[in-house]
């Protein structure tokens, strides 16, 4: 049977998001006093959510009560921060008005909190796309297969229908876990090289090579 159904990761797949994320972890870094960040450090951080992003950004030695209120502070700030910087990757848009032409069912699944992935899917792709879903009560973070299966429930569809496309290995995992097909893209927050070592279904360089691909994949 042929796929009628993507499930998207956002930040690394469709946002390129690196630039609001390092500027939020550094503002709240500089609050408390620790250092800043690289944004090839934030980079590597990302992909399991923002409270493993906010351990790996912080010194070993800090305690879990003072986590606990740097992660509210920057969750708080980049709540209101998170378009300053951020926009699709090129040819983003182009995909998605394809698919949505040829009447591919589509969501958004991310490990970033669920107020964040909701306003920026307003923002730029609610268009296209009207299940977009971050972390939240009842529903374990990715690679858990839970908020994938979750979307596939809400647009009627089912694993072998579908598949999922992400840019990190926390992706690659999601996929399997829910019995998905995967596809890694290049251009987000992973290299070439280690994604290649996952031996994804597909890993591309291009929106265009996801569309080619799925022209003889999705109905």
């Amino acid at each position: 049977m042929r796929k009628n159904t993507i499930i998207f990761d956002l930040d690394g797949t469709l946002l390129n998001t690196l630039e609001d994320l390092t500027d939020g972890v550094n503002h709240t870094l500089c609050q408390y006093g620790f250092p800043e960040k690289t944004r090839q450090e934030v980079r590597r951080a990302l992909g399991n959510g923002a409270r493993w992003l906010i351990r790996s950004s912080l010194p070993e030695e800090v305690p879990a009560p003072e986590l606990d209120q740097v992660l509210k502070d920057y969750e708080a700030y980049y709540q209101e921060h998170c378009r300053i910087k951020t926009g699709p990757y090129d040819g983003i848009l182009e995909l998605l008005e394809d698919l949505k032409r040829r009447q591919v069912k589509m969501a958004i699944i991310s490990n970033k909190g669920d107020g964040a992935v909701r306003e920026l899917n307003r923002q730029y792709f609610s268009e296209y796309i009207s299940t977009a879903q971050g972390v939240h009560e009842g529903i374990r973070r990715k690679p858990s297969p839970d908020a994938v299966l979750e979307a596939l429930k809400k647009l009627e569809s089912s694993p072998k229908d579908a598949v999922y496309v992400g840019d990190t290995e926390v992706d690659y995992e999601t996929a399997k876990n829910a019995g998905l097909d995967c596809v890694l893209v290049s251009w987000g927050f992973r290299d070439r090289e280690q994604l290649k070592l996952l031996q994804p279904d597909l890993l591309i360089d291009t929106p265009q090579e996801l569309l080619r691909w799925l022209n003889c994949e999705v109905k």
